[in-house]
């Protein structure tokens, strides 16, 4: 995606590419600005994050500078911004910046190697060089990078120490009294040959200068101060002279090893020819591999510019590696947030969603309740009362099992985690639980999270607890009684999926007691979760609604009429009015908007928590949750509806927000990354949120890839069931299992929405529909025929 920047121009908001591998990550926005992290990517920030959207500082900066004039400049509009323009190409695995001033033409490319094995802790940066001019040129670059090794600057500062090892030629520095990093070594390097170098920050910019304007710069050397005390940072300088004409490359490198003798290893092996080139090559092959499992070609561009590219590279490199964006940086697994995010990679990657289960499942309480979040490496994190984190162990695993057929999973060993248990008045605790010697079967894990899981309040529903997916509401059930009717959805199709797993493990007993719950579950849900044409989202701890027609704020809650479809467990008509109720009054057709509910909370009582304490409109507080909003549009699939379905996807794409200057203006967040909320508040109408750190991504490509373009594969067979506008004559879509290309061509000669009269293989009918998966060097041509029943 590129951005211009010209010298009067900017965008509204950083517009930001998240580039990492497993355990290391760089931010970058369209100025050049950034911030690197290894490991942890709060707790362990190599250079120093911000959440400025304004000023946008720097913490990392290139320096060009004439060694006949003097004067300096920088490749990216960050720290210097010069008149000429700039243009900087976010893709998949890199940023490219541009930018030609002063007769030089300057090409910066940013990545961080990845590859099979999972890439290296480093970041690379080639900085290219060319001579437009008509003499020859004497330039010196200079890298400076602004050590923080730790969560800020501000606690971790005093103990950084720097030094210089002069037969790698290299800058090392070191935060010993880290807690979990301590003993890493950061190191900063730059090729060719370094020139000087310095490790004080206060001499490099100066008495009452920025980096804009730093003293260093206006002297022959730098300071060549490294050790403790300092105010620390890396700083390598090197001259290179250019003949007209000639292109020159520089690289510099920013990392941090387990010891000394692998970073020099590291930076030794990139200085090598062609290394960097190599590296380049092998980040964006892995990247283009994993987006290229499934293509699309549908009458929607802005759909396809998604899907083919953006929406897994951001769940990947930015939810599930990083785990930070400009809006947030948290650095912690969340239980249930990334177990959502793997299940987008089943078809492309399940090996990340099977590594992801396992991890989680060793965050599970012996007595079946999770951590909300940890922080890796240590393990401290939140025990709570939240109600819906344990049920997504179950969920996704039997979700992983049907897809791919892996039942070896279900026996695969976990051990358990032991603190003391919540007091009554609490309701959650910070800590570093230990890690128990019992450990269990996957599937176990499973049993005692629903087990725990399966809860009655007063009317019969599951006890909402202290938030049930809405973090926000927590306070609805505090203190115990207060009910979900979401819940009870969502644990109608957890029990199906545990009855499908124990029948698998040859447990048939076991089967039917999980279908016997979920058959009580929904009556119980008819009978107490109905409010007239909706559904109930709840009741506080005084028995009073949440979500009902009688409530003056918060009426009606799209989760609960979403999930009576997505369950499959409703009574059919009035999950058709459920259904219709929520396109009726959240579904804002004129403001491009699909609320969570509304309206929003502002005075009434009970409180429901601290989501009061969000304007009205604002991200959960009655604005567009896009998460809740693609389980809506996947519930109209489910029900049939293709042109509601993807009149709400279309609603919620980016790029419908950005379709002109004063539309990205207006919307302000990048138009190539989804979205965690869009406001609803008065004077900020449509203006986007948090965008990059969100499970939207994921929802948003299962949405179109399983539910509107049809793609389901079980267990090595694939069927496609489409549930399209009437108005599509068909698209097209290719899949690759194994080294097996299946190339499918959906045909709707009759304008239908859903139904599928026949399927053809290579000119051969397929009965049922049902294709049985290869993974040899082949390829299949596959024809969809709309129309059904199917032949």
């Amino acid at each position: 995606y590129a951005i211009y920047l010209g010298p009067d121009t900017n965008t509204p908001a950083p517009w930001v590419n998240i580039i990492a591998n497993p355990a290391f990550g760089v931010m970058v926005s369209e100025t050049g600005s950034g911030f690197t992290w290894y490991g942890n990517s709060q707790r362990n920030r190599l250079t120093g994050w911000s959440n400025d959207p304004v000023l946008d500082p720097a913490s990392e900066a290139f320096y060009i500078r004439d060694e006949e004039s003097g004067f300096f400049w920088s490749p990216t509009a960050s720290p210097i911004r010069e008149g000429s323009a700039y243009r900087a190409r976010h893709g998949a695995g890199y940023t490219v910046f541009e930018h030609n001033s002063n007769g030089i033409e300057q090409e910066l490319t940013v990545f961080v190697p990845v590859d099979e094995t999972g890439g290296k802790p480093i970041k690379l940066q080639r900085l290219r060089l060319t001579n437009a001019s008509s003499r020859k040129r004497r330039l010196s670059v200079t890298y400076y990078v602004e050590l923080t090794l730790g969560e800020n600057r501000e606690s971790s500062q005093m103990h950084v120490i720097t030094n210089w090892d002069d037969d790698a030629q290299i800058l090392l520095a070191r935060n010993s009294y880290h807690p979990e990093y301590g003993e890493r070594i950061a190191f900063v390097a730059i090729t060719p040959q370094v020139d000087s170098y310095g490790g004080d920050r206060g001499a490099f910019i100066g008495r009452n200068r920025s980096l804009a304007n730093p003293e260093a710069m206006e002297l022959t050397r730098l300071s060549q101060r490294t050790g403790a005390g300092l105010d620390p940072c890396a700083v390598l300088r090197t001259v290179i002279e250019i003949a007209p004409g000639e292109c020159c490359e520089i690289t510099c490198m920013l990392g941090q090893a387990e010891s000394v003798k692998q970073a020099r290893e590291l930076v030794h092996s990139y200085r090598q020819d062609h290394a960097l080139e190599e590296a380049l090559h092998q980040t964006k092959a892995w990247w283009d591999d994993l987006l290229g499992t499934i293509e699309v070609k549908t009458p929607e561009l802005a759909a396809d510019l998604l899907i083919n590219r953006w929406l897994q590279y951001q769940s990947l490199s930015c939810r599930i590696w990083g785990r930070s964006a400009f809006y947030q940086s948290g650095g912690a697994f969340g239980f249930r947030d990334q177990l959502q995010d793997v299940m987008a990679f089943l078809y492309a990657k399940p090996e990340l969603a099977r590594s992801q289960i396992l991890l989680a499942a060793s965050r599970q309480f012996k007595e079946g309740d999770v951590q909300h979040w940890w922080h890796p490496p240590s393990g401290a994190g939140i025990r709570s009362r939240i109600s819906d984190d344990l049920l997504w162990i179950p969920y996704v695993v039997a979700h992983y099992v049907r897809t791919t057929g892996d039942q070896d999973i279900l026996k695969a060993e976990v051990p358990f985690l032991n603190i003391p248990l919540l007091a009554d008045d609490q309701h959650e605790v910070f800590s570093t639980p230990e890690v128990t010697f019992e450990r269990a079967t996957l599937f176990e894990h499973c049993q005692r999270a629903t087990s725990r899981g399966l809860t009655v309040g007063p009317h019969g529903l599951p006890l909402i607890g202290t938030g049930d997916w809405n973090d926000g509401m927590n306070l609805v059930g505090a203190a115990g009684k207060g009910e979900s009717v979401w819940l009870r959805w969502f644990l109608c199709e957890l029990l199906q999926g545990m009855a499908e797993l124990a029948s698998l493990l040859q447990q048939p007993e076991l089967s039917q007691t999980y279908q016997n719950d979920r058959y009580s579950l929904i009556q119980r849900v008819e009978q107490a979760g109905c409010d007239g044409e909706w559904y109930l989202r709840g009741t506080f701890d005084d028995g009073s609604p949440l979500g009902s027609a009688t409530n003056s704020e918060a009426r009606i809650d799209s989760l609960p009429q979403s999930w009576a479809w997505l369950s499959g467990a409703a009574n059919m008509d009035r999950a058709n009015q459920a259904l219709e109720s929520a396109w009726q009054n959240l579904v804002l057709q004129d403001e491009n908007l699909v609320l969570l509910f509304t309206p929003p909370f502002d005075k009434s009582e009970p409180s429901p928590g601290y989501i009061k304490g969000y304007p009205p409109g604002v991200r959960e507080n009655g604005g567009q949750y896009t998460h809740a909003a693609l389980w809506m549009a996947m519930a109209m699939a489910r029900k049939g509806d293709g042109e509601r379905a993807v009149q709400i996807l279309r609603m919620l794409n980016p790029i419908e927000h950005a379709r002109d200057a004063e539309a990205v203006w207006h919307y302000g967040v990048e138009p190539y990354v989804v979205a965690a909320d869009v406001y609803r508040l008065p004077g900020r109408v449509g203006q986007g949120g948090w965008s990059w750190y969100t499970g939207s991504a994921a929802w948003m490509y299962r949405a179109w890839i399983e539910e509107v373009l049809g793609l389901q594969v079980q267990n090595g067979q694939m069927r496609v069931n489409p549930v399209i506008p009437a108005t599509w004559s068909g698209f097209s879509l290719r899949y690759r299992h194994g080294e097996t290309i299946y190339e499918i061509q959906v045909e709707n000669p009759q304008g239908s929405q859903r139904g599928v009269a026949w399927v053809e293989m290579d000119g051969q009918r397929v009965p049922g529909g049902v294709i049985m998966l290869e993974r040899d060097l082949v390829k299949h041509q596959v024809i969809v025929r709309m129309g059904g029943p199917l032949q």
